[in-house]
Formats: structure tokens, sequence, C-alpha cells
């Protein structure tokens, strides 16, 4: 019965991204809540941590125990976030990095400065995100959306491998979005130089490929004993979404999800005992289908050509 809800839930989108999803589901979740210490003792960095899902994600690792990074562009909106952190889990080991995970030389700094402070890193989550009125680039030239939700990622996570290698049980999580359901993957065109842009296509074209490359990713980095998952959050009120997307999110305002239970599955896949199985996409703390429509499907060879583009846009060498 619970498994034909979930199933239910899952197909009709609607009832299940939002807050009543979260509440059906979660009634099957007592056992699973990780112990209140799972990471006394661990290192955690989110990007974009500076409000929304990555604030409640980082807040929520910080009550677990885990000595917290937050990774943001703004250092000010980012010392807003700490100091609320703190206030809430006082005694909370809370430190704060600038990182614009658009710009390689940002994401090197950041790279360099944690290398130089933290010995080891156990948890990185890929949570920042854009989603652009018009089209732009960063200084290399790549679309925003992109160089944010996939070539920055890569990169970031290249950088870090030394770090997450020293940990034993190193884990990579992708925010992504259950708005790629309805993109295909662009293999033609990675950098949407063609047609009329639109910045939510975009979006969910970029975050399709972040659920794509997962398991490669996961493959990639498996030797050294750090596991890739990717997740959605459901329909998350954040001020992200009111501001990029203000028509839909007041008209479905009041069955948004809490940026907190947006977070939920995130931090579930990095604090809970025994790891997940990896390389897969979740959403609501279950394995879900990547594909529910024939036209998103893609043969593996477009998918590898697309990744190594990316690696070579990231400045990431093949493996």
């Amino acid at each position: 019965m619970i498994r034909t809800l979930d199933a239910l839930l899952d197909r009709t989108i609607v009832p299940g991204y939002t807050r009543a999803g979260y509440h059906l589901r979660k009634i099957c979740w007592t056992r699973e809540d990780p112990a209140e210490d799972a990471l006394r003792g661990r290192t955690a960095l989110v990007t974009g941590a500076g409000s929304g899902i990555g604030a409640a994600t980082a807040a929520r690792l910080a009550a677990l125990g885990a000595s917290t990074v937050l990774a943001v562009r703004d250092l000010g909106r980012g010392e807003r976030a700490r100091r609320e952190i703190l206030d809430a889990v006082p005694g909370a080991e809370v430190h704060l990095v600038r990182c614009d995970v658009a710009e390689p030389d940002s994401i090197d700094a950041c790279a360099g400065a944690l290398g130089d402070d933290f010995g080891t890193l156990d948890i990185l989550v890929h949570n920042a995100g854009v989603l652009p009125g018009e089209r732009a680039e960063n200084s290399r030239g790549h679309e925003l959306t992109l160089a944010t939700h996939v070539l920055g990622p890569l990169r970031l996570t290249a950088r870090l491998v030394p770090l997450l290698a020293g940990s034993g049980d190193a884990r990579v999580v992708f925010v992504a979005s259950g708005g790629m359901y309805a993109q295909p993957l662009p293999v033609g065109d990675p950098e949407y130089r063609r047609g009329e842009y639109r910045g939510a296509t975009a979006y969910a074209r970029s975050k399709r490929i972040q659920v794509a490359m997962t398991p490669l990713l996961d493959q990639r980095l498996a030797d050294q004993r750090i596991s890739v998952q990717s997740m959605h959050p459901g329909w998350v009120r954040t001020p992200g979404l009111i501001s990029a997307l203000p028509r839909f999110g007041n008209a479905i305002r009041p069955a948004l999800r809490t940026a907190e239970q947006g977070a939920d599955t995130t931090v579930w896949l990095t604090a809970t005992t025994p790891a997940p199985i990896s390389g897969h996409f979740w959403h609501d703390r279950r394995i879900r289908r990547e594909h529910y429509l024939p036209y998103t499907r893609y043969p593996e060879e477009e998918l590898l050509s697309l990744w190594h583009y990316c690696l070579g846009a990231a400045g990431v060498r093949a493996a």
C-alpha cells in the first residue's frame, strides 16, 4: 500500500512534489532518520548556502555535528546565514568561504583555501543555482546555467578530490530539479546558442545534465571511496524561485515545501548509515526514475560525448 502510494505521488507530480507529498511519505521515515550526532567529526561544504535550500541544508548538517562550510558568492549574505545557524545551533562549528561556482578562478581559490584549512572533506553538496532572465556567459564564454550547475561543480569536485579521498566515506550530492523531466539531454547545443533563450528551459536542461552525469562521476571517483548522488527537492518556497518564477510561485504558494523539507533528502543522503547505494537520482529518500517521457531518453554515446565536452569545458582532465 505504501509503495503504491509513493509511486502514485511520483507519477502525478503535483501532489508528490508539494508539502503534502513530503508529509505523506514522511510517515514511513521514522526509523530512517540519522542519529542526532551522525556527523560528529565530519566536515561538510555546501555551495549556495547563503539562503534557501542551501542555508537549510547547512543548518541541518551543523545540527548533526558536522563542521560546516558555507560556500557563497556574496560574503555579506553568507555571514548572515552563518550567524542564523549559530543562533539556532549553539556551539556549532560554521565557516565561510567565498566561491562563485560559475567562475573557474573563484573555484580554484576556494579549493585552495579549503586545502589550507582542512585536512579532509567528507561531504560536498552542489546546491548553488541560477535562473537568468536572459542568456549570459561566465568569464570563459560558457552559458551561465551550464557553468553554474555543471562545469563549476565538475571543476570544484576535481579540485577537492585530495580532501574528499582522505575521508574514506566521502559523499557528493547534486541538488537537481524535477523540471529536468521535461527536457532531453542538450547534446547538440549544450551552451544554448540556438533558438529563443528561456531561463527556465536552460535551468532544466542543465539539471538534466547533472542527473545524467551522476553515475559517470560516481564511477570516476569510486576507487577513492567518493560516492556521488543527485536528488530533487520538490517544489520549494525559496527566494530564488519566487523571484525567478513569480507566477508559478504565487499560484501554488500554499503547497510549496519549506526549505527544510527541500533539504531533507540531501541531508539524509549525507548522514544516513550505511551509505545509500551510489550513482542514483533521489527524491524523498527513494531512488527515482530518470525518465518519464520517451523523447528525453538518449543513447550512451550521446551522453559520453556531452560528458567529455563538459569535462573539457570545466578544465578537468578526462580519466
